[in-house]
């Protein structure tokens, strides 16, 4: 198998380079691995060119595959074109669909008839559906006439996405909030299991009635995002001109539920008592509001990074990473910072917080508080930060190396399939 960076560029590779085709109508290619034991596939309408944690679960987990000749793996997503791309066992479709408005760089998944031609032909043993809004409907669409059972892996917090507490924001949030839950019970209706990767996610689908639940967590490569890092710390300051001294940052996309105007609000505070500056890497549809916020004009933006070597540079580069959305479902950046040995700063709700909380390795505000977020900062920034930073490392590396992961993670796919465990790590289940 080439390097994991060879890998994943060869998978990925732009669409402009690759043949156009028409998925719905033109011969498929041969299945990969035919005689594999366990053959998955995962669709899902969140993965794009600059997305960031789901895109970054499927091809670690398509890394996993190539390296095991006994699995085979199918990845089906959205594009500008229809596409194929292939490597050691993995294969990855793209559908053409159109962007989803305000939501850059996610497009829909619109191409029915392509995705029953490609279940039908790549015959897994079973589908794991990654979104919540379309693709659920066409998967079942899409396997009406085989037997292939569903699960879901609960990547996104839809009901709290549209009112972040059951109370929030009036009468017409909780209204859309408590119709958004209904529709997650029908969508539960598809699945005999829900995958999370948190207690927050579990304990907010077992209060609504979802309970075939498994929670796996999910991993950080260890390998890549290391202390050892930190002792280029400056030149990696120097390259994107993030400032010397303190300095906190955030690496993701910049949207209303990340709540990265808290953030903004609290900042001139703790920039006052700590002089600690503030960094935001990434891409998203506010990020002109971000720029045009009061402290905007104080903080060094850098744009999305697709390198995850320059990634992991830029995270061991900050002395603090900052965590104030209260939604997240896991929070995949949190835990590459924490492997990276820098502490955290979370909100009080979410999964982040339970990372921040069973490391030891930061401290948590109260969500969507600015004061408390200032409060927080300041307090964190008078810390030992690399004490801290070694607890985070010393929990990325007891819990959350990407083998651990996809070992549970298997053994639950065969748990719905009715085999038996190839693995014995032990596997979490909430009844």
């Amino acid at each position: 198998m080439p390097a994991r960076s060879q890998f994943v560029t060869h998978l990925t590779r732009p669409e402009s380079t690759l043949p156009r085709l028409q998925l719905g109508a033109d011969a498929l290619p041969p299945r990969l691995r035919p005689d594999a034991s366990l053959g998955v596939l995962d669709i899902t309408e969140w993965f794009g060119d600059t997305s960031g944690g789901i895109r970054t679960y499927l091809l670690q987990k398509a890394q996993y595959v190539a390296a095991r000749p006994w699995l085979r793996h199918v990845l089906t997503v959205p594009g500008s074109q229809d596409a194929i791309t292939e490597q050691d066992g993995v294969r990855l479709y793209r559908l053409q669909g159109p962007r989803i408005p305000r939501q850059k760089p996610y497009r829909f998944m619109l191409a029915t008839r392509s995705v029953s031609r490609i279940v039908q032909h790549e015959q897994p043993d079973l589908i794991e559906v990654g979104s919540p809004f379309i693709v659920p409907w066409v998967v079942k669409h899409a396997t009406r006439h085989v037997d292939v059972p569903l699960v879901c892996f609960y990547h996104t917090n839809l009901p709290r996405m549209f009112a972040p507490t059951a109370r929030h924001h009036g009468m017409a949030r909780h209204l859309i909030y408590r119709a958004t839950w209904r529709y997650m019970r029908q969508l539960d209706r598809l699945f005999p299991l829900t995958i999370v990767s948190s207690d927050f996610s579990a304990n907010d689908l077992a209060q609504e009635g979802i309970t075939r639940i498994a929670k796996v967590p999910l991993g950080v490569d260890l390998a890549r995002f290391h202390p050892d890092r930190r002792v280029s710390a400056a030149a990696t300051r120097a390259q994107f001109g993030l400032p010397s001294g303190p300095l906190a940052g955030f690496v993701g996309r910049f949207a209303s539920e990340k709540e990265l105007d808290v953030v903004l609000d609290a900042w001139s505070h703790v920039e006052a008592k700590t002089g600690a500056k503030l960094a935001l890497v990434g891409a998203g549809p506010l990020e002109r509001m971000l720029r045009e916020h009061p402290y905007g004009r104080h903080v060094t933006f850098v744009p999305f990074q697709p390198d995850r070597e320059v990634l992991a540079n830029i995270l061991a580069a900050f002395d603090v990473y900052i965590a104030p959305g209260r939604i997240e479902t896991f929070g995949l950046s949190s835990l590459e910072a924490l492997a990276s040995g820098t502490p955290v700063l979370s909100a009080d709700q979410g999964a982040v917080r339970e990372h921040v909380l069973t490391a030891g390795a930061g401290r948590v505000f109260a969500s969507g508080d600015a004061e408390s977020l200032a409060a927080e900062a300041v307090a964190l920034f008078s810390d030992d930060l690399v004490a801290l930073g070694r607890r985070g490392r010393a929990y990325a590396e007891t819990e959350h190396a990407w083998d651990t992961v996809f070992d549970r993670l298997f053994d639950v796919y065969r748990s719905v399939l009715g085999r038996p465990a190839a693995s014995l790590t032990p596997l979490v289940v909430t009844p």
